[in-house]
């Protein structure tokens, strides 16, 4: 669901970029970057929401995700939600993007073991089982990827013409 939420968003800003003329879509890095910044106000919801709320991931399905070596669990939670919400952010605005995505990028990292361990515990979010690691771990990967392109480290680099004598 997250992905298809990244790149939906993605391709509706590029294309108000593409179509519409809005000048802050016209590349498709600013467009993943706020496609990015959506799916992470998304999954950060998860973070916040009281167990009660059944019909989506919520606050204690999370905490069991966390690995037992893991202190405080119920304060990680919290806190990688507000991170989650802090890169969304930074993503959007051009003065923190760079700092925003590489942050971003070790915080998927670092959250990698808790959906290693989810799915080797059983877990269950929002009473589905967590996704299997064949997919889940390439998808960790996928917001890596975009979160450090987003941020302009992993930019294609383009020669520069050679002087004309």
């Amino acid at each position: 669901m997250t992905v298809i939420v990244l790149f939906v968003a993605t391709l509706c800003f590029r294309l108000s970029g593409a179509v519409f003329g809005v000048a802050r879509f016209a590349t498709w890095r600013m467009s993943a970057a706020c496609g990015l910044a959506v799916m992470l106000v998304m999954t950060a919801s998860a973070h916040f929401v009281p167990s009660s709320v059944t019909f989506m991931p919520n606050h204690a399905d999370m905490v069991a995700m966390v690995p037992p070596f893991v202190p405080l669990p119920a304060f990680v939670v919290y806190l990688t939600g507000v991170l989650e919400l802090a890169g969304a952010v930074g993503l959007v605005l051009p003065a923190t993007r760079r700092a925003a995505g590489i942050c971003l990028a070790l915080l998927f990292v670092l959250m990698l073991p808790a959906n290693v361990y989810a799915v080797l515990a059983g877990t269950t979010l929002g009473g589905e089982p967590a996704a299997p690691l064949w997919q889940r771990v390439p998808e960790q990967i996928l917001y890596i990827g975009v979160a450090l392109w987003a941020a302009g480290v992993a930019a294609r680099r383009t020669r520069e013409p050679s002087a004309v004598r």
